[in-house]
């Protein structure tokens, strides 16, 4: 068997409260391109299911600006690094340097693609001017007195530069090399966050936390008009021209997405995202962008809690919305075509398997880190069963898409769940507690604290920190021990995992081992314990249908697929996920679906052993 990549399902953008997120799109408008995590995202617009990630940054990434030429992105991170990478062919990257000393906020390119000005909050300087392909530098961006938020470089000659700081100044730069030419105090009174020239160079325009607008001459950099005063009701994070270069679009704090004409200065287009009449933190406006080129005047913006928003002026209200995880992917759960993920800060998602995109889960989510999934179908429609550390059991009906039922308090931190029958079956510290229809009806407690549990029909294992998986008879309300204790383990059980007609039992521990135990006999002996490559924690086992394979995934970072008729025989995909693989799914016969600490899903498809 082999296994091979078949596509990346996106995180979503990295945003933060009272902080710009920058996106960027290319020339031709078919591409855009953020910062999630350690990672870069360049991801397809009309196909969104279509993206690339690069993972050559060793720290939270912050910004990722296109060339004019397309070819390549420029991307920093928090540390002041500034990497130069292939967008077009395998990802490579051409240029790695080190610009300032702390986070990168802003990058810019000039119009030949050659030159580089990357901004941000620095010690010794807050920017730097550098060649993409040496790192010579071909300026200094100097005059600010605090760190810069944003940077813009005129694509015709002469070229021109400008940067906006936290000092409340523009800088305004002649190049190249580029040289300081004026400082622009007065207009703005608060921090600058959005700098961009028009397409024809004509004008620069400039927004900040102060709600204010201003236009100026392109070349010279004078302040000609302030314009929208009063019309923006909280701090605006992003502008982007239209490539006609007559208008601009801002987003803002207010919720507000509005389009102005820039030589009359009217406000021309409004969208209002969110709900009608209600104020909602996450739907803050943080980044935008307006692609060029296509004839749809399609315009993407992000909102602070992470989702793209495709608007057209022909719609009130966003034509597409795509929501993903910001923050590390801890659990995931299958439930026919549905893939739910859970992340740390509590979101849960649901993935189309066919088409690639996630959707929202309606109504009241975890409020922290999700602990595991467990789908059961005993009733009229199948259900999903999510834990978390907020120590809640909630349900979520796949078919709506929507949490159902109240939460239920569990009065514990969640070790794991298991679903048998209309039952489900929660971990706790101590114990195994039983609920139906939202209520406790059982418990039974264990003789050592439960670290993993799962269920196959009336079979249930539980996996505890004495390294040893105890076998249980489920009955009405009520666990029987069998008597039964697999013990072949030398660290803690992490997960659990039986085969779909329940035949084998895969117990992963945090030693980075698998053993695989038969029931054929009723006896539930070893079969196996060769399944020992990884180096770390197992964190998810998934069988495929036919029983003949198993996937594992683990926080070394590798995704292994395993063979019981030949468990010396395996193949593997190294580091499959930045910082850890946390979910494991099969999909039919020849696709596993994985996530993990970078906040993607990914597909694989593989091979049969020969």
């Amino acid at each position: 068997m082999s296994i091979s990549p078949a596509a990346v399902w996106a995180a979503a953008p990295s945003t933060t409260r009272g902080q710009a997120t920058p996106l960027s799109s290319d020339s031709k408008g078919e591409r855009i391109a953020y910062a999630s995590g350690k990672s870069i995202f360049v991801r397809n617009i009309d196909d969104p299911s279509v993206s690339r990630q690069y993972t050559n940054h060793q720290a939270p990434t912050t910004v990722a600006r296109f060339s004019p030429s397309g070819f390549y992105v420029a991307s920093g991170d928090a540390t002041g690094s500034v990497k130069v990478w292939d967008c077009v062919g395998e990802g490579a990257t051409k240029g790695d340097y080190h610009i300032i000393a702390g986070r990168i906020n802003d990058l810019a390119w000039d119009g030949d693609s050659q030159r580089i000005i990357a901004v941000g909050d620095g010690k010794e300087r807050f920017g730097h001017c550098i060649t993409w392909d040496s790192g010579n530098s071909v300026g200094e961006i100097s005059g600010h007195s605090s760190q810069i938020n944003c940077v813009a470089i005129r694509q015709q000659r002469p070229l021109r530069a400008a940067t906006g700081s936290d000092d409340t100044s523009m800088v305004f730069y002649h190049g190249a090399p580029f040289k300081f030419n004026t400082s622009s105090r007065g207009q703005h009174d608060r921090f600058v966050f959005g700098t961009a020239f028009s397409p024809d160079g004509t004008y620069l325009v400039t927004v900040g936390a102060d709600k204010r607008i201003w236009l100026y001459d392109g070349k010279t950099g004078e302040a000609k008009k302030s314009i929208g005063e009063g019309v923006h009701t909280g701090s605006i994070f992003g502008v982007s021209w239209s490539s006609d270069s007559k208008r601009f679009v801002t987003a803002s704090a207010d919720q507000t997405v509005r389009i102005w004409e820039a030589e009359s200065g009217e406000n021309v287009h409004t969208w209002r995202l969110g709900e009608e009449g209600v104020v909602n933190i996450s739907d803050q406006q943080v980044g935008v962008t307006w692609p060029a080129g296509r004839s749809d005047g399609l315009i993407i913006t992000v909102d602070l809690g992470g989702n793209l928003n495709y608007l057209v002026e022909s719609s009130e209200k966003p034509i597409k919305v795509l929501p993903g995880h910001s923050k590390n992917i801890t659990s995931a759960g299958i439930s026919g075509d549905k893939f739910f993920t859970g992340s740390y800060d509590g979101s849960i998602r649901e993935w189309d398997v066919k088409t690639g995109v996630a959707d929202h889960v309606d109504g009241e989510t975890h409020t922290n880190y999700v602990a595991g999934f467990r789908e059961s179908t005993a009733g009229s429609e199948p259900r999903m069963y999510s834990v978390g550390w907020d120590d809640t059991l909630r349900t979520i009906s796949v078919n709506a898409k929507a949490f159902v039922g109240s939460k239920l308090e569990l009065g514990f931190q969640p070790k794991g769940v298991a679903t048998s029958g209309n039952s489900v079956l929660v971990a706790s510290p101590t114990s195994v507690v039983i609920y139906e229809e939202g209520k406790e009806v059982g418990s039974r407690p264990m003789p050592h604290p439960p670290t993993a549990i799962a269920a196959h029909e009336n079979l249930v294992a539980v996996g505890s920190e004495d390294n040893v998986v105890r076998l249980f008879e489920f009955a009405g309300t009520n666990l029987k021990d069998l008597g039964i204790e697999l013990s072949n383990s030398t660290t803690a059980i992490s997960t659990l995992s039986f085969s779909p007609k329940g035949t084998f039992l895969a117990a992963g521990n945090t030693g980075g081992k698998i053993q695989v135990y038969s029931g054929k006999t009723g006896e539930w002996s070893l079969i196996t314990d060769r399944w020992s490559t990884h180096t770390a924690r197992i964190t998810a086992v998934a069988w495929n249908d036919g029983e003949e394979f198993a996937a594992s995934g683990s926080l070394d970072t590798n995704v292994y697929v395993w063979s019981v008729a030949n468990p010396g025989k395996r193949v593997k995909t190294l580091n499959a996920h930045k910082d850890g693989v946390n979910g494991v799914a099969w999909v039919g016969k020849d696709t596993v679906l994985t996530t993990g600490g970078d906040a993607t899903v990914k597909v694989w498809k593989t091979e049969r052993l020969v």
